[in-house]
């Protein structure tokens, strides 16, 4: 791992979004609510924090950062879920890890919960697809 112990200590934060593609009706069965699991953003919300708080442990050389706030955001597009993670801390060292896993993990938790809608008749997903994870923005205060 790097050495932070000379960083100075500030306020820092960064949003990372992404998307999973998946079929129009499957979309459309998140936002009307007829998704068998429960609601798929609900429990990728929670899923997204925990992982957030457990980035160091899942990338090996992330220092653990003291999260002071994680906000994570959907939206519906007509094929496709878009995920939005912003971590805050007050560090020595950036949190855009965390802000990427939140998303990623968001992202599978949805997948996971409407995987079933998504299957062919051979069982592959020929439509759901991740994209786009990113960082969207960081920011180091003084």
């Amino acid at each position: 791992m790097i050495d932070v112990s000379g960083k100075e200590t500030v306020p820092r934060r960064a949003t990372a979004v992404g998307r999973l593609r998946l079929k129009k009706s499957t979309v459309d069965a998140i936002r009307n609510g007829e998704v068998k699991k429960g609601d798929p953003l609900a429990v990728a919300d929670v899923a997204s924090i925990m992982a957030v708080k457990k980035t160091s442990e899942l990338i090996p050389l992330c220092h653990p950062v003291p999260v002071d706030a994680v906000d994570v955001r959907f939206r519906l597009g007509a094929d496709y879920v878009e995920a939005e993670c912003t971590v805050a801390a007050t560090y020595r060292t950036g949190v855009e890890m965390e802000a990427l896993t939140g998303v990623a993990v968001a992202l599978l938790n949805v997948w996971d919960m409407v995987k079933y809608l998504e299957k062919d008749e051979g069982g592959q997903y020929p439509d759901a697809e991740i994209t786009g994870i990113r960082v969207k923005e960081k920011w180091k205060g003084q």
